[in-house]
């Protein structure tokens, strides 16, 4: 569990980190360097989980990894079955990231949504889905890491 109290605005008590595969922590299918070794650090308070289409059919292989729980989501309806997922593993206690259409509903039901806006961009549905951009992976999963970083971009007193 991941505990962030935010001055004058929430306190989230996060359990799990849901995250899109491509465009968030891949880019062409290949997941970014680094990428793999700050989950494991983060699957510490959190529990990681991966929900995709898979668009290039390569994230069980490159998120083998014990700690990530993989999701691979059907062809219709893509964004709804990822606001279900969360949904099904209480909204209110996941911080989510993505970038893509699809994840605009998985960010707005989130209890805390994040874009990014990486080589492959973001839908500006889920820009403004979101409650946090951050222009990197790394950027990212080192806030989740140092959670002060996130108190300084969310805090309203």
């Amino acid at each position: 569990m991941l505990q962030i109290e935010i001055p004058g605005n929430q306190t989230f008590a996060l359990a799990h980190l849901v995250l899109d595969y491509n465009g968030t922590l891949a880019c062409d299918g290949a997941i970014k360097h680094g990428v793999i070794e700050k989950l494991h650090e983060l699957s510490q308070h959190l529990q990681v989980h991966v929900i995709t289409a898979d668009t290039h059919g390569s994230v069980h292989q490159a998120c083998a990894e014990a700690f990530i729980t993989i999701h691979v989501i059907a062809k219709n309806d893509q964004d709804r079955q990822k606001q279900e997922y969360i949904r099904q593993l209480g909204a209110q206690n996941c911080v989510a990231a993505g970038n893509g259409l699809n994840d605009a509903l998985m960010l707005q039901e989130a209890g805390l949504g994040i874009v990014l806006m990486q080589e492959e961009g973001c839908a500006t549905k889920t820009l403004m889905a979101s409650d946090l951009l951050f222009g990197s992976i790394d950027d990212l999963l080192d806030s989740l890491l140092q959670p002060k970083r996130l108190i300084a971009s969310l805090r309203n007193g």
